[in-house]
């Protein structure tokens, strides 16, 4: 390539007006009839000429090699079956093909997984493609099971023919479990409805086609239950949220022979349980300094609707006032005792003396009430060592100890027990563990009491005297408190203590809150696959926590004491799923990632997805079970796929790409060669004034 192009001495201006003033003064020449105009204006635009440095441009090409992207799919979905196998011969083939054509480059692309994009075929296309000059680009070649995840990001076109080599084989079919519609809340009691549906995909075979199947359910730690569906149907399963807090629906069906993979075979749908409200019947026996402790803990928290009687005028009481004359509520004994007795989650006797009110048939309802799974919570003052005292009544078999018969009015500071120490009503409780004991304000009171074989002491107050009792009855849940003097610790006497969080806890135990149960196994899941274990237990040992997942998958997890009563270790699930976690008889299904991750949601190969791209393109879709396919180089817009004799073939299109390699340049005339011209053309103009012909 060979071009003109100037390097000017001075500014363009200049110069033009120096080619101007030289046709000036040559056609003023004209005019007054002289001769050698001609010549002397002609040497004036010579040196302009000259000046403008022109100079000739000469550039030699190079040849630019053409590129083939060769997409190697190596998501998870690539790893059922012989898929891999496949892949890696294929792409030995095409680079072994590709290499040997002349002038062509490779650009290797390699798709893995994202956490939760699956295979992004389609950005990975988009980016190769952007990558390069696209008058480079001779091909587009991959190898994959078709199944992108991002199909919005697949390029509308491209500037050679794209190929897909699907790998799989015709045959393969599989069948997955897939969930429609789940609710992430619902109310504690209440029904969820979950949608799911069992839907088969590819070659089916016909004795399997059509065919009912079992379909386990198992919500939470309760053992599955197996039902019989049909497939490709929606189903809506109705699911009983029973506790507060994650509740994990896990779903299963069978795996058939031929299947391609089990890992879509189970879910899990995570259901947060809410609860309506908190129904509590709190009864004080009579007026005291700590009486409104439990109404202002109760009221202070919006989901507890709460009724409050205070027995202002027991039966026994003879002051003369007319009953017409009083203007106190009489106590709904019958409808809050024996009618509406379970609609209460917590029933708490603060105070209370046996005195009348309630018949003994009422308190035989209560402890039926307990044993059937309600919760009853004892704040007792002197009165429990009297001959009034509830441990005299029918409740005695449900409490968790009986009074001794003394009352200590002594200054005492509560403190913690081993069990305790380990129990999460009272574990980690602020100022517990001080330098020298427990860093709270003393009480002045306390009801000698002792514990039953079922009942737990968590708290000694004066001389080591049992102070706070927690105790499971039947299904139920029995606290005592024996002390009316927790009230000191939120008037701040002597530093004070932590009441609202000892009475909120004690009450929340008794209602069953998940997160203060004395024997649990939870599992908070941290970022990537990992998992923090934590077995939760008033046992002195914790044993070892059996792990079963996906696909067989099985693995024992040893645990280290972390605090009393709290045994924990750190676990990395090797790929997302659901897992069941097993520690003697308590059990936790946790769901990693999405219980079928989206590389198994589909799993039969089609390109069906990159089909459009592959058709604008002229190229073609082309399975590796049917032989892996040459590489043939075809001219631009011919046929660019086809069989022959020797079996399938793709082409590519050669581009005939170059850039310039080098540039020279050389002045048109030397500066030397310039003067000369330029005076000739001055000696000829002089010669042709003088009048003689040249």
């Amino acid at each position: 390539m060979t071009r003109l192009s100037f390097d000017p001495a001075f500014g363009w201006p200049w110069i033009v007006a120096l080619g101007v003033l030289a046709l000036a003064v040559a056609g003023f020449a004209l005019w007054r009839g002289m001769r050698g105009w001609a010549w002397r204006g002609l040497a004036g635009l010579v040196l302009a000429l000259a000046l403008a440095g022109p100079s000739l441009e000469r550039g030699t090409r190079a040849a630019l090699s053409d590129i083939v992207i060769l997409l190697d799919d190596r998501s998870a979905s690539q790893n059922v079956a012989e898929r891999t196998a496949q892949t890696d011969s294929a792409l030995a083939g095409l680079e072994r093909d590709l290499s040997a054509l002349p002038n062509t480059e490779i650009r290797r692309v390699t798709v893995g997984d994202d956490e939760e994009g699956g295979s992004l075929i389609g950005t990975a296309l988009t980016r190769a493609l952007a990558a390069e000059p696209a008058s480079r680009v001779a091909g587009i070649i991959a190898v994959t099971d078709g199944l992108a995840h991002d199909p919005a990001m697949i390029p509308a076109e491209a500037p050679a023919p794209v190929h897909i080599l699907l790998t799989g084989q015709p045959g393969d079919w599989d069948r997955r479990l897939v969930v429609e519609e789940a609710p992430a809340f619902a109310l504690i009691g209440k029904t969820a409805t979950l949608r799911l549906r069992v839907q088969d995909e590819g070659n089916v075979p016909p004795d399997i086609k059509g065919r009912p199947l079992q379909l386990s359910i198992g919500l939470g730690d309760d053992a599955p239950v197996d039902y019989e569906v049909p497939t490709d149907r929606p189903l809506e399963l109705p699911v009983m949220i029973e506790h507060a807090g994650q509740n994990v629906v896990s779903l299963s069906i069978d795996t058939q022979n031929g299947e391609l993979t089990a890992l879509n075979n189970a879910a899990a749908v995570q259901i947060n349980g809410v609860r309506d409200r908190l129904r509590v019947l709190l009864v004080s026996g009579e007026p005291h300094a700590g009486e409104r402790t439990w109404r202002n803990l109760l009221k202070s928290d919006a989901a507890v609707d709460l009724i409050h009687f205070t027995i202002l005028r027991p039966p026994d009481k003879m002051d003369g006032v007319p009953v017409d004359e009083l203007s106190l509520i009489a106590f709904p004994t019958r409808e809050l005792f024996m009618e509406r007795i379970n609609d209460f989650d917590l029933i708490i006797f603060d105070r209370y003396r046996v005195r009348g009110i309630l018949p003994p048939e009422y308190y035989d309802n209560i402890r039926r009430y307990v044993l059937g799974g309600g919760a009853v919570l004892i704040s007792a003052g002197p009165e429990l060592a009297t001959v009034e005292s509830l441990s005299l009544s029918p409740l005695a078999p449900i409490l968790p100890a009986r009074p001794g018969g003394r009352v200590f009015d002594a200054p005492f500071k509560p403190e913690l027990t081993d069990e305790g120490r380990r129990h999460p009503v009272t574990a980690g409780l602020p100022g517990a563990e001080g330098a020298d004991g427990p860093e709270w304000g003393r009480w002045l009171r306390q009801v000698q009491l002792a514990p039953n074989a079922r009942g737990k002491v968590v708290m000694t107050g004066n001389d080591g005297q049992p102070l706070l009792i927690l105790s499971r009855e039947g299904e139920g849940r029995v606290a005592l408190l024996g002390s009316d003097q927790v009230w000191l610790w939120g008037r701040g006497f002597e530093g004070g203590g932590p009441q609202l969080e000892l009475l909120r806890r004690i009450a929340h135990w008794s209602m069953k809150e998940p997160d203060l149960e004395e024997e649990a196994l939870t599992a908070d899941i941290l970022p990537g696959l990992n998992v923090r274990i934590t077995r939760r237990t008033m046992q002195p040992a914790a044993g070892t926590v059996e792990i079963t997942g996906p696909d067989g998958y099985a693995q024992q997890v040893e645990l280290s004491e972390t605090a009393p009563g709290r045994f924990s270790a750190n676990w990395a699930a090797p790929a997302p799923g659901l897992y069941r976690l097993t520690e003697g008889e308590i059990s936790r299904v946790i769901a990693l990632g999405p219980a079928a991750p989206r590389e198994f949601q589909r799993i039969v190969a089609s390109g069906e997805m990159l089909e459009p791209l592959t058709d604008v393109t002229g190229g073609s879709i082309q399975r590796l079970s049917d032989g892996q396919p040459a590489i043939r180089t075809v001219a631009q817009g011919a046929t660019s796929y086809g069989r022959n004799l020797n079996g399938p073939w793709i082409g590519i299109t050669p581009r005939d790409v170059s850039t310039i390699a080098g540039l020279a340049r050389n002045p048109v005339l030397p500066d030397w060669g310039w003067l000369i011209l330029i005076a000739m053309l001055i000696v000829a103009g002089w010669l042709s004034e003088g009048r003689r012909r040249i």
